[in-house]
This record gives C-alpha cells, structure tokens and sequence, in this order.
C-alpha cells in the first residue's frame, strides 16, 4: 500500500497589516494568501496594537494567529496568543510578564538588529529564560545575523523561526516555517523545534514598503 502524502503547514509569525503605520497589508490580502495555498496560518503582528488582528481572526477563523509587536524601553519583541494588548513603552521585563501573564508566548524579532530595534545580546541575554521563540530568518533581513540567532536558540535551547515581517504584498508568501501538525498556543513551540523553512527574501520592493506606507500616509494626509 502507498504511503499517504503528509500534510505540511506553513506559518509566518511576523506580518503588519495597515492598522500599523508602517503597513499595507489588508483584510482581503490575508484572506487572498490563506486561499492561495502559500500559507496556512498567519500571525499579525502589527506595532503597539492588537484590533485589526482581533477582527480578522474573528473573519477568518485560527489561521490566523493574534499577535502584536511591542516597543519597549530596549527594543522590539513580538507578543503571540494575545488577549489584550501590550502598552508600548515598558521595560523588557515588564512586557515579558505581560505577555506570559495573558498566556502568551514571547517572540523575538530581529534579533541583534539595532537598526530595526532589534534587541542586544545583553537585554536578551537578561530574558533569556523567558523567550520562547526566536526570529532565526527574517525576509526583509539587510545583514544577515541568521547564523548568529541560530547560534543563540541552540545555546539556550530555544526553537527559531522564519518569518517575513512583511508590510505589504510584494515578496510575501516566500519566507515561512513548515510544521508537520497545525499549530496550536500548546504545540507551536515543539512543532517549531522540528520545523524546517523557507527562506525566502521580500526583494528590494518588500524592504522599502515601511518607509514607503509611512511617505504615503504622510502624502494623502
């Protein structure tokens, strides 16, 4: 008798809608991506906020994942499995309590990537017991610190991940990670230990779509 195929699930944790402002990405293109196969679930995890992730997931059932990307005093984590959302302007340890205590799992985007507000290997050096995921591939990357987050997960026993941190369509769809089972807020960390990834980049397009939406928004205000 034939093996049966497996089923595989791609998951982005890192995506901004346009309730970020610096996003693009509407309720119609996540619905457009989840249809087209190029992803099965999707977090969004739009900066200092939760709403517009709230409402689409309301829409569009789990597949998508609600999330938020925090600015705290030393720098950027993400908040995934959120109830409520996070206050920008906390210190690390404090937004780490916040997530963890609404039964969150705690992100790390862009690790070592000041320029973006990635956070420095000492402040994730001082939480490094508390993160439970980290950012090993990020598609809008401009020097690569993969093999530097690889490094870390694997030291503090930590699953990584590959997401695009996507702002708007173009080069979307390219940088995921696989799991063999869908995922759940209790299963995402083991699926993640043995997931694989695409590591896909957003192109030059993808980068510029920060600055590019915030110009814009300027623009037509």
């Amino acid at each position: 008798m034939a093996n049966l195929p497996t089923l595989m699930y791609k998951i982005d944790l890192h995506t901004h809608s346009q309730a970020s402002p610096d996003g693009a990405l509407s309720a119609d293109d996540y619905r457009r991506m989840l249809a087209s196969g190029k992803l099965d679930y999707i977090a969004v995890t739009d900066h200092n906020r939760i709403d517009f992730a709230v409402e689409l997931q309301a829409q569009l059932g789990r597949q998508i994942i609600i999330g938020e990307e925090i600015t705290t005093m030393q720098g950027e984590i993400i908040g995934l499995y959120l109830a409520r959302a996070v206050s920008a302007g906390l210190s690390l340890t404090e937004a780490v309590t916040a997530i963890h205590e609404q039964g969150g799992l705690v992100y790390i985007p862009h690790p070592f990537e000041t320029v973006r507000k990635g956070i420095t290997t000492p402040d994730l050096s001082s939480i490094a017991a508390e993160v439970d995921i980290i950012e090993t591939y990020n598609g809008r990357t401009l020097q690569n610190k993969a093999n530097r987050a690889i490094t870390w997960a694997a030291k503090h026993k930590v699953p990584g991940a590959a997401s695009s941190d996507a702002h708007g369509w173009i080069g979307w769809g390219k940088t995921y990670s696989v799991l063999l089972d869908a995922p759940t807020r209790e299963n995402l960390l083991e699926q993640l230990a043995m997931a694989t990834g695409s590591h896909g980049s957003v192109g030059i397009r993808g980068r510029l779509y920060p600055k590019l939406n915030r110009l814009r928004r300027r623009t037509h205000a």
